[in-house]
């Protein structure tokens, strides 16, 4: 039987650096994404933790381009920088991965597995090259119509995909949290530093 000793530290390592690397895309390349891509990153989903494992969550997958449109007309992007954080026609998302809660599973409590879902989804598309970007801001009248989604599920948020036409930058956090761009055009994004969030054993 072989050790998985030598195994864990790479996989560790890789998990470690695409999470050093990943931030929110709102501006992509027209090429498709491969179904087979899309179901992958909705597997990732399915597998996330899930509180008593009650598991509320379904997915659905959006790559239609003319519901493309229309799901993108009813979602709002990048606050701090509208409108020029709203992707032109030719750097909209290629795909979406909307999140609903099966209101006939749970209607509460439901929150941390979006989060841990999401998250999931997030990671393994950068590992496919992908950029995201995951959106609360919707208006979810509209897009309940426009996908016909029946009333017993919530819509949650959605996760916008394809391949990145930017490379937002990180910046230290000093008075103020919102992104902004530069003259180029290049996003910068305001993290905390480590030693401000990460507290051991007690304040």
């Amino acid at each position: 039987m072989k050790s998985h000793i030598n195994v864990m530290p790479k996989l560790k390592n890789q998990v470690y650096k695409l999470i050093l690397s990943r931030r929110s895309i709102r501006r992509f390349k027209q090429d498709g994404v491969p179904l087979r891509i899309l179901k992958k990153l909705v597997n990732t989903a399915r597998l996330a933790p899930s509180g008593a494992n009650l598991q509320p969550l379904e997915f659905m997958v959006i790559n239609d381009k003319k519901t493309l449109k229309g799901v993108f007309n009813a979602l709002a992007w990048a606050g701090y920088i509208s409108p020029n954080g709203t992707p032109k026609e030719e750097e909209q998302p290629v795909a979406y991965i909307l999140v609903l809660v099966n209101t006939k599973i749970s209607k509460q409590n439901y929150q941390w597995d979006v989060g841990a879902a999401m998250e999931n989804m997030i990671l393994a598309a950068s590992e496919e090259g992908m950029g995201s970007c995951w959106i609360g801001s919707i208006n979810r009248v509209a897009l309940g119509m426009i996908l016909n989604i029946p009333k017993r599920f919530i819509i949650d948020s959605i996760l916008a995909l394809g391949y990145p036409a930017e490379s937002p930058k990180v910046e230290r956090l000093r008075n103020d949290c919102k992104y902004w761009k530069d003259a180029k055009g290049i996003l910068h994004v305001p993290k905390r530093d480590l030693v401000k969030v990460v507290h051991f054993n007690k304040f």
